[in-house]
């Protein structure tokens, strides 16, 4: 007799559930597919962003992969929105809360219809830890499947992509070039489907899951629009079903050894600083001892390898031709910078998928050799001080200033200090501070690519530094210090810097810090009062239940 892999489902059984199993019929599920395990494909689908799509395709095709494997396939589906789209508007501040509402309707989904593994697809930037959190959540053997990059855009015979049109508002800003120059950009920079192009946050995101051995080896960097994407959704449907004879789950495969891979692949790819925001909120949920610390020990360590965009010349597309991420952590686990005996969604160890794998392609440009790194050591740090005692996030790939001093230019919210820079308002050494934007201030800790871009392109990136309680895009680069914690919502002392105050950015020390005295700022503490927060909708139940950007933004930190 075969071994029966239902985990949930056969709640189903019996004469008591025999209404529930009318209402599977109506679905098309027969007797036979009763005794076998179902299995829920969670798609993104929207055509809301270009990121996601094509996803629908692909959850077909996972879906034939559960079929043909033996298990019952069912599609559900959940949100998606693009930070691209809405940043730099009000929008920007759903874009954080729907990464807890994609993980939240994930596991609503597999839990109240007793699902016994999961396929998730997710492209865009919050898709991807939203799955995560959704498959820590769930409990149930599952795949994560990474929709794929955008290919990258042509003008002039040079690649572009979507950062190239928010450096190019500054560039318009500044007289570098006109109206039509600006509009050519806009209409070459995204030609298709797919996430954004760089070593952004969804990039960056799928390398760590395929690094963490949540996801197929080699499918983060195979790119939206091939053959290879579609297979991967296909073979997934496969892989989650052998779990299940396997007896494999998230907890067996998601240990903290796995999130120090994770952390490895990020900085020698110089990842996005969002990166520590969602593996903190991935490992929370896996109950995981993973704190914003853990990130500078391995930061010190491990070299920052790939010259990618933002600060570097190439796409997530080129990486797929020299052997994409999967090559890439060859050559670090053969440089002993990974833990081989991790187990993987495959059944087998990282160590042992990889010894399959080839290696990354002779005289390929994309990957650094360890001789000649880009950087000694990872471009991601975590900042503390008495601006930010709970730490704080910059990203230093590319960064020439290792320390920066200058007077603050406070600004209570991005639209004021936009305006500001545009006017040409601000100053080479100025120090712009943006606060009152972080998770609960925001809320929703909206990102900055928009003021950031505008700074490039205005030749600003390296002589003013740019500071927020809020986040940084993926393709944000340059001077910029994000997630400063505690909040000023929450009374953190960035909420009682002063304009005029210094403030020095020491990234060799690791330290933020303003030249104020312990006295001073009690004195100013006394006059500050807490801005009402949200009270209504998505934005005002996040508001009242989000944690510390230091313990990942997560909603669901409760009695800790």
């Amino acid at each position: 007799m075969s071994k029966d892999l239902r985990i949930k489902s056969k709640a189903f059984d019996g004469a008591m559930r025999a209404p529930n199993r009318a209402m599977l019929r109506a679905v098309g599920i027969s007797d036979e597919d009763f005794t076998k395990p179902m299995i829920g494909v969670a798609s993104t689908w929207a055509e809301v962003t270009p990121c996601n799509i094509h996803i629908n395709d692909l959850a077909v095709s996972a879906k034939k992969g559960v079929r043909q494997a033996g298990g019952v396939p069912l599609i559900f589906n959940t949100i998606t929105v693009s930070d691209g789209i809405s940043m730099g508007t009000q929008g920007m501040r759903y874009s954080l809360p729907s990464r807890d509402l994609i993980a939240d309707s994930i596991e609503t989904v597999v839990g109240a219809e007793n699902l016994d593994g999961l396929v998730a697809i997710g492209a865009c930037d919050k898709n991807i830890p939203g799955c995560m959190i959704a498959i820590a959540n769930s409990k149930v053997p599952a795949v994560f499947v990474y929709g794929g990059t955008i290919a990258p855009g042509s003008h002039r015979g040079k690649d572009i992509d979507i950062v190239s049109v928010f450096e190019g508002v500054g560039q318009h800003n500044a007289g570098a070039i006109d109206n039509d120059e600006l509009r050519a950009i806009e209409c070459s920079a995204c030609p298709g489907a797919g996430a954004c192009g760089g070593m952004y946050t969804a990039n960056t995101m799928a390398s760590a899951v395929e690094a963490m051995g949540m996801s197929l080896p080699g499918s983060s960097s195979n790119p939206a629009e091939s053959e290879e994407k579609a297979a991967d959704v296909k073979v997934a449907g496969e892989a989650v079903y052998k779990m299940l004879e396997n007896d494999i789950y998230p907890k067996d495969i998601m240990t903290k050894e796995a999130f120090e891979n994770a952390i490895t692949v990020v900085m020698a790819l110089g990842g996005s600083t969002n990166a520590i925001l969602h593996l903190l909120a991935i490992a929370h949920a896996m109950e995981v001892d993973l704190s914003i610390d853990d990130f500078n020990r391995i930061q010190e360590k491990v070299p920052h390898l790939a010259d990618l965009k933002p600060s570097g010349r190439f796409v997530m597309q080129d990486l797929h031709r020299v052997g994409g991420v999967q090559a890439v952590m060859k050559l670090l686990l053969e440089n002993g910078y990974l833990h081989g005996d991790c187990l993987t969604v495959t059944g087998k160890t990282v160590a042992e998928n990889l010894a399959e794998a080839p290696g990354l392609k002779e005289e390929q440009q994309v990957i650094m050799p360890f001789d000649n790194p880009k950087r000694k050591d990872g471009p991601l740090i975590v900042l503390k001080g008495n601006l930010s005692p709970t730490g704080a996030v910059a990203k230093l790939s590319g960064v020439k200033v290792k320390r920066h001093t200058g007077p603050a230019r406070v600004f209570n919210n991005e639209k004021d200090a936009t305006a500001a820079v545009m006017a040409d308002e601000i100053n080479e050494g100025d120090v712009i501070v943006i606060r009152y934007v972080g998770p609960k201030g925001g809320p929703g800790m909206p990102e900055m690519l928009s003021i950031s871009g505008i700074l490039v392109g205005k030749g600003m990136d390296e002589s003013v530094a740019l500071l927020t309680d809020g986040r940084f895009s993926g393709g944000t680069h340059g001077l910029v210090v994000g997630h400063i914690s505690p909040e000023a919502q929450d009374g953190g002392p960035i909420a009682l810097l002063e304009e005029g105050d210094l403030v020095t950015i020491d990234s060799e020390k690791k330290e933020i810090t303003m030249d104020v005295s312990e006295e001073e700022l009690e004195n100013r503490r006394k006059g500050w009062v807490a801005p009402p927060l949200y009270t209504k909708g998505v934005l005002g139940k996040y508001a009242h239940n989000v944690s510390c950007s230091s313990k990942g933004a997560v909603t669901d930190y409760l009695n800790k």
